[in-house]
């Protein structure tokens, strides 16, 4: 691995989304990974399907490239000796358990640090460490509710809707990213490690940001409005003859140029500002809901571009993948899979002038770096076999992969 973070390492206990997103944002970046599984059933995530890929859930393969993997019964003493082993070598440890489950496992941030002062220690779960809610299940529909997203979320009489992807979970994994690295800065000048609580219900309240504030400045709940802005007119996604996109005025001048587009004058009085445009917001996007319906998707891009007006089409997963800026960007890449060949995954989404990040390896079978890893601990191989039989510890059988060999062939042909 290179990358910025090339050096560091990372024990991950974590499980699901948020967790497993964490980490994966700190292997991108060069960090050595090691993910702890559940021997024979692995992380939870490896049976949600369909679809798969071949016998991989597809879930999976989208947060755990990069990636090594070792199995692990953390309920058996040599399970937990082995986790606590490899605690006292890594810069960082990262869990996602309830609150209580870590210190049992004796896995927690005060049994490891006494043996490793400089550990970073983070914790991710659904409402925090601490407070009236500390022990209760969360789930990332839960947090989009109580956190203030779902009442934001849809048309105004509509039922409150999820936001499409988990984002209470990914959000959660990247805060605890943010915060891991900022950690890590400050035991440069420190020499010490470091305890973060991340709570999924508190990041969610934090994206509330401008939404929050239209509460607390005015007493009133911000309404629903599908894909519009509550103080912005017109922004929001207009069905075209053939599909969908999404218009953004932004300021006054930028109304002058779009307003003749539509047929108006652009400075007709009840829409000369944008405070004009949101107190008749009903009747002018009305108006131009049924204009956007004369013309193609792309006729209307092509249009709104040539006089400056942002804009942009509404896109489904593979008009996504088949988009010339997202393909420049390299945000979809493929890697040869230990058992499954070729696989698609998704790029970095962050871009470094020298030493940048990179998707090097696809995500790992379950416990395919077991023996590695124990390797490198020191363990014999007579002890390894030993852990395998008694249930400490799980061994993948990596298949030796022709398809990948012949695919890579054809490739270099």
């Amino acid at each position: 691995m290179q990358g910025p973070l090339k050096g560091v390492r990372v024990l991950d206990l974590s499980r699901v989304l948020t967790g497993p997103y964490c980490t994966m944002m700190l292997a991108d970046l060069g960090a050595e990974v090691i993910k702890v599984e559940r021997p024979e059933t692995g992380d939870d995530t490896r049976s949600w399907g369909p679809p798969w890929v071949g016998e991989e859930s597809h879930y999976f393969l989208s947060i755990n490239r990069n990636k090594k993997s070792i199995a692990l019964d953390l309920k058996h003493p040599q399970g937990q000796a082995i986790a606590r082993q490899l605690a006292f070598e890594c810069d960082v440890v990262l869990e996602n358990f309830r609150p209580g489950t870590a210190s049992r496992l004796g896995l927690d941030y005060d049994d490891l640090k006494y043996h490793n002062p400089r550990l970073i220690y983070a914790s991710i779960s659904g409402f925090g460490q601490d407070g009236p809610y500390r022990d209760r299940a969360a789930y990332d529909l839960i947090i989009q509710g109580m956190g203030g997203l779902m009442g934001i979320t849809g048309a105004e009489d509509s039922e409150p809707i999820r936001v499409g992807v988990a984002v209470a979970d990914i959000g959660a994994g990247m805060y605890a990213a943010y915060a891991i690295l900022a950690a890590l800065w400050e035991r440069e000048r420190s020499g010490q490690g470091n305890y973060i609580d991340v709570s999924m219900m508190d990041v969610q309240v934090s994206w509330m940001t401008y939404m929050a504030h239209y509460f607390f400045a005015s007493g009133d709940l911000p309404p629903r409005r599908a894909s519009a802005h509550p103080s912005i007119v017109p922004y929001q996604a207009f069905p075209t003859s053939d599909g969908w996109i999404n218009v953004t005025i932004g300021n006054d001048s930028l109304w002058q140029r779009f307003a003749p587009l539509i047929d108006l004058d652009s400075d007709d009085p009840r829409y000369r500002t944008n405070a004009d445009r949101v107190a008749e917001r009903e009747a002018l996007t009305a108006y131009i809901a049924d204009k956007m319906k004369t013309k193609t998707r792309d006729e209307w891009e092509t249009t709104l571009r040539a006089h400056g007006i942002p804009c942009g089409p509404v896109y489904d997963m593979a008009e996504v993948f088949f988009d010339p800026q997202v393909q420049a960007r390299r945000m979809k890449r493929q890697l040869p899979h230990a058992r499954e060949g070729e696989i698609d995954l998704l790029g970095v989404p962050v871009k470094f002038d020298r030493n940048p990040g990179a998707v090097v390896a696809a995500p790992p079978l379950l416990g395919q770096h077991t023996v590695e890893i124990l390797t490198s601990m020191n363990y014999s191989e007579d002890t390894i076999r030993s852990l395998a039989k008694e249930g400490a510890i799980g061994i993948s059988e990596t298949p030796t992969n022709e398809k990948t060999a012949n695919d890579s062939e054809r490739k270099r042909c």
